[in-house]
């Protein structure tokens, strides 16, 4: 079932999105070789503790941390680690942020200094894709007309788009109706209507869209072992158009 919000709580959700926006500038501020994605797990923490938010993921089905911290060849669900960042990595640090009961979900990729043209191809596309597939989250059209926008931008730069993880409705509860696939048919699936919060968040590898997971039961990295990105935003379907609740300040590219 699809809960549409309201006015009044969609700015609840677009007050987590701020303190969760906020969160992503500071960790593109510090993030650099040498630091560990333990470190920015602690960061983000302490962070929302003192925002007076909590990290909603932690302790999800037995989830321990604040953040999934994903490097170079990890799709999602990556563990934060005490190993080093080096120079050339490249990361995804994905989060919910609660703040009073209402949720707000982003992932946001860094490089770790200067990368390779290659993975910043990725994280260029990827981004983009985001972007794309926001434009087409309007009122009358289709969870399809999303999802087929991004794969077709995607596949046209010579990457795939991740078939096992999809985007999904948020509010009060991390998943809800409806799921929002990041490739597909346009003109397929719920319609959008006003009052609808989402999530898009293509993931998007160099080689192959196939993936494995690890023996922790949550890492999930590509299957031929390839980069991989993911950028994420929580929105919502207005009559003006889709309104970001975890912009952080950019324009729709």
């Amino acid at each position: 079932m699809i809960i549409v919000k309201t006015e009044e709580e969609i700015l609840k959700m677009k007050a987590a999105g701020e303190i969760l926006a906020d969160v992503h500038k500071e960790i593109k501020r510090i993030i650099r070789p040498g630091i560990t994605t333990m470190d920015i797990d602690r960061f983000v923490e302490q962070y929302l503790e003192q925002r007076g938010a909590i990290p909603e993921q932690k302790g999800y089905h037995g989830y321990p941390y604040a953040t999934c911290a994903s490097v170079n060849d990890e799709v999602c669900h990556g563990f934060p680690s005490e190993k080093p960042l080096n120079e050339g990595d490249i990361v995804t640090i994905d989060m919910v942020v609660n703040l009073d009961g209402w949720l707000a979900d982003s992932a946001w990729s860094y490089g770790v200094g200067k990368v390779s043209e290659d993975a910043q191809k990725l994280l260029d596309v990827t981004k983009k894709s985001l972007y794309i597939g926001i434009e087409k989250a309007q009122v009358g059209n289709r969870i399809g007309d999303i999802s087929a926008a991004i794969q077709a931008f995607v596949e046209e730069n010579g990457f795939s788009v991740v078939r096992d993880f999809v985007g999904h409705g948020i509010g009060k509860s991390m998943h809800e109706d409806p799921q929002v696939p990041h490739y597909g048919t346009a003109g397929r699936g719920a319609r959008l209507v006003e009052g609808m919060v989402l999530t898009i968040e293509p993931m998007i590898n160099i080689g192959s869209w196939k993936i494995k997971v690890d023996d922790n039961k949550w890492t999930a990295r590509t299957l031929d072992g390839k980069l991989s990105t993911q950028y994420e935003h929580t929105l919502a379907i207005t009559k003006d158009g889709p309104m970001i609740l975890t912009d952080q300040g950019e324009e729709l590219e």
